[in-house]
């Protein structure tokens, strides 16, 4: 009996594409394909769906994540694998303490996204070592500190030293510090640059 297979994700491409591919495999059929992150948790109460296909971005907002969840919450059994382009550094974390079983990224994908919904539906939890590598400004992403991309988050926001120092527990001199080496290393003239060119690459994202 093939595996449900149910789509979340807000782009008409997107899921046009994940729909030919459930359609050409053999041992997967269409539960369901959803614009809309909301409504695949009820879908899920109602529906049986051994497998969800789970984008992250929904017009601007994080909604993947809370319908993850909700969809956890109302069908364990429920396998998630998470689709997205986006590489921020925290997504991979925040899927796992969610319970989301694999994860991929659309354009960088290291296998078939069919020959990773096979290893889920096997068992496996299948995630990439890393986020992909992006150049900011001049230098790879991967040259930042992990305190460094958080300084970085809370610089998209548009938080003053002092009030990124107390949201981080540190002090205002070593985040003043954290942005000096990441002005160095990305070549940029100031923080607003720095940031704004941060957010565009979908390295980190606010919120």
């Amino acid at each position: 009996m093939p595996y449900r297979v149910l789509i979340v994700d807000d782009q008409r491409m997107a899921r046009q594409l994940f729909e030919s591919v459930i359609e050409g495999a053999e041992w997967y059929e269409l539960a369901g394909s959803l614009e809309s992150a909301e409504e695949a948790a009820e879908f899920c109460a109602s529906t049986q769906v051994d497998l969800v296909l789970m984008d992250l971005i929904f017009v601007n907002n994080l909604a993947g994540f809370d319908a993850a969840r909700a969809v956890k919450k109302v069908s364990p059994r429920t396998k998630i694998v998470i689709v997205t382009s986006m590489p921020e550094v925290s997504y991979l974390e925040r899927a796992r303490e969610i319970g989301v079983e694999s994860f991929w990224y659309k354009e960088v994908g290291e296998q078939p996204l069919l020959a990773l919904m096979d290893r889920t539906m096997a068992g496996e939890s299948v995630y990439p070592d890393t986020t992909p590598r992006l150049l900011l400004g001049n230098v790879s992403s991967a040259a930042l500190t992990d305190r460094e991309l958080e300084v970085l988050r809370e610089l998209l926001t548009g938080a003053t030293n002092s009030e990124i120092a107390e949201k981080l527990c540190m002090s205002e001199r070593t985040v003043k510090t954290h942005i000096t080496h990441m002005l160095e290393k990305t070549g940029f003239k100031n923080r607003t640059v720095l940031a704004i060119n941060a957010r565009i690459s979908g390295l980190v994202i606010d919120g």
